[in-house]
């Protein structure tokens, strides 16, 4: 197939031609990396997607600006005539969209003699790395010994051969660096991230459940002094096994039942996923809360499910009607995300983004502006 002039308008796309990143992306073949994808079928569905069948949408697809969604609980869309045609559950790889890759790779500030440390999933960003500063100066990890191995000999087909390793990105890890950049979120930062750091190396990642990016460069302590970028980023949190998940025990009863309180919000109906701020400083205040939306019948509602149990359900007819709120467990989800949009109303803004950051060498994690401050 004819892919570079597809490349190349990628390129133009995302990236600046004076960059660097231009002529990797430019030479890349994103859909060797990308032979399956997974698309949403419905509101609770995923639909299979094999790019050979149909090579016109395949180029289309591989080339556009967009993440392409590569694992489904346990089923790898790699896996086309193995992997079912519809599957549910979560996401739990991707492609992420070339541009982010390359953001990320820029607010690392790469130099042409750094020795980096990357995330694997489908191998495009190893690939896009390799293209820039030669397979010698790269490693890329993946806990999922399956994507490693496509990686690699995806990666071989095309000339590059990087070092390739099965490990948890969050345990100890081979080698020292120059950057590390993960296309993968985390609470806190491992304390191997700064062990594997040569002096003065930065790290950039993402804080899990949170649209923040985390740049910090390594201090003569041992740990890490830097900022929360104004930029804006959300990826997958860092797995530590297959990536199947658990059905949540409690949302039965978040969709059905009354709760143990019943309440009227004097704020219009939100998904914080689509307020990046709010999400981010809620996330922060209360980690681990799941998010889902359904419409149906002129009614929109907005679930927020806690692991400790607390759930929070809030239904609206129309955009600027007030919404029931029911909400059961040992946290009220809603009072928190209302807290928060008080402070956003009363301040005009929330101190997430631009924040300071501090990194301890035991991997603590401090995020303050002004007044405001949270530890990780």
């Amino acid at each position: 197939m004819k892919w570079l002039p597809s490349a190349r308008r990628l390129a133009h796309q995302v990236v600046r031609p004076e960059s660097r990143w231009h002529a990797a992306v430019a030479s890349t073949p994103r859909h060797a990396y990308v032979p399956g994808w997974w698309e949403r079928d419905d509101a609770d569905g995923w639909r299979l997607h094999s790019g050979p069948d149909d090579p016109v949408t395949w180029m289309e697809t591989a080339y556009s600006d967009r993440t392409l969604v590569t694992q489904v609980g346990g089923h790898h869309a790699d896996l086309v005539g193995q992997a079912p045609v519809l599957a549910s559950g979560r996401p739990a790889s991707s492609s992420t969209l070339p541009s982010l890759v390359v953001r990320m790779y820029r607010h690392a500030m790469i130099s042409d003699s750094d020795d980096i440390l990357v995330t694997t999933g489908s191998g495009y960003g190893t690939a896009l790395a390799c293209a820039r500063l030669g397979a010698g100066r790269v490693t890329s990890i993946d806990v999922d010994e399956h994507l490693v191995r496509l990686a690699t000999d995806r990666l071989a087909l095309h000339g590059e051969a990087p070092r390739m390793l099965v490990r948890d990105i969050t345990g100890p890890l081979p080698g020292r660096y120059d950057r590390i950049v993960t296309t993968v979120s985390v609470r806190q930062i491992p304390v191997s991230w700064l062990r594997a750091l040569r002096p003065g190396g930065r790290l950039v990642t993402t804080v899990s459940g949170t649209g923040l990016i985390l740049t910090a460069d390594k201090n003569a302590d041992g740990g890490a002094d830097g900022r929360i970028e104004w930029d804006r980023a959300g990826f997958m949190a860092a797995r530590h096994g297959d990536g199947s998940h658990h059905p949540d025990s409690h949302w039965k009863e978040a969709g059905e039942g009354d709760g143990e309180e019943t309440s009227t919000s004097r704020y219009p109906l939100l998904d914080p996923r689509d307020a990046w701020d709010v999400m981010s400083m809620l996330e922060l205040t209360c980690p681990g809360i799941d998010y889902r939306v359904r419409e149906a019948g002129g009614t929109r509602t907005v679930w927020l499910l806690h692991p400790d149990g607390s759930w929070a359900r809030a239904s609206a007819t129309g955009f600027l009607d007030s919404p029931v709120v029911h909400e059961s467990g040992p946290q009220r989800l809603w009072d928190r995300l209302e807290r928060i949009r008080h402070r956003l109303n009363r301040s005009g803004s929330l101190p997430v983004y631009g924040a300071r950051v501090s990194i301890t060498p035991d991997g603590e994690t401090t995020l303050s502006r002004g007044s405001w401050s949270t530890t990780l």
